[in-house]
């Protein structure tokens, strides 16, 4: 029984340490969105599941070192909605980041976005005219536009040396026109129109030269908001699936230990009572 129980509180301190890189993705992706997307509403689930299976693993260690049955109880069924939950915010955040993606562009590195490639609830979610006064102002303070500049000998480098840029979905959708509007290369944040001709695309009008308006009110700046969510949150799904499968595993085995301790005390009870009938008091009046 000692060796089931010290299984069991074994394997809760390992759900403990598995809690701390779900709670860590969860803040990465606060961090994200300070600095970007701004989208504090969707780190809080994770935040949320690292801290439950945090709290959980201590109620089952201190279970199994106290041998609570009520402790350890609590501890296998709340680990299995946690699992439950954990697996739902997988398929929904490969579900809600499904659609979009950049498109190529002639004679360019970087990928321009568009918001009719996405689509559901992330999009809808990011169009809102509530939600994206705060992202794009967000965005705009972040400074990830004025963070393109880069200068060679003191100029602004060529733009021959921009279209060879990788630039993140953030800077290609926000700080800059789309490709399609056909505006002249001045510097990172600073186009012209050259001969006064711009494409049919809504954005190409939306642009601004004006440092605090740049294309944050273009919809390829809310595409490269989703494309920036799609790959944040896929790579935090990649490192939860790992543990969803470790956290599987394990509960699988505290099941096994806790029945064999539960077996263990039952066979114990019932050996008494045959001790104590098979051996009556040989003390006789």
């Amino acid at each position: 029984m000692r060796t089931s129980n010290h299984l069991i509180g074994l394997l809760n301190f390992l759900t403990f340490l598995l809690s701390i890189p779900i709670l860590g993705g969860g803040i990465w992706l606060s961090s994200r969105a300070n600095n970007t997307d701004c989208m504090k509403f969707l780190q809080w689930p994770l935040i949320i599941i690292g801290v439950a299976i945090m709290v959980i693993s201590l109620a089952g260690f201190a279970g199994a070192c106290y041998r609570n049955t009520f402790l350890m109880w609590f501890y296998l069924w709340a680990m299995f909605f946690v699992i439950a939950a954990l697996v739902g915010f997988v398929i929904f955040a490969y579900a809600v980041t499904d659609k979009g993606s950049g498109r190529a562009m002639p004679n360019r590195v970087y990928l321009d976005y568009y918001l009719q490639d996405y689509s559901g609830w992330l999009e809808e979610r990011v169009s809102d005219d509530s939600y994206w006064r705060k992202i794009s102002s967000c965005v705009r303070d972040s400074k990830e536009c004025a963070k393109m500049g880069r200068n060679i000998g003191g100029v602004p480098e060529s733009a021959d040396l921009f279209y060879r840029r990788k630039l993140s979905p953030i800077e290609s959708g926000c700080c800059k026109p789309p490709t399609e509007c056909d505006y002249v290369y001045v510097n990172e944040t600073v186009w012209t129109t050259g001969n006064g001709m711009v494409g049919s695309n809504s954005d190409c009008y939306s642009w601004s030269n004006d440092q605090g308006q740049l294309c944050y009110s273009c919809n390829s700046c809310k595409a490269g908001v989703l494309a920036s969510l799609k790959k944040s949150w896929r790579k935090v799904s990649v490192i939860n699936i790992v543990i969803l499968i470790i956290l599987v595993i394990v509960y699988v085995v505290a099941c096994a230990a806790f029945r064999n301790n539960r077996r263990i005390d039952n066979d114990e009870a019932y050996g008494e009572t045959r001790m104590t009938k098979s051996q009556p008091s040989r003390i006789q009046f």
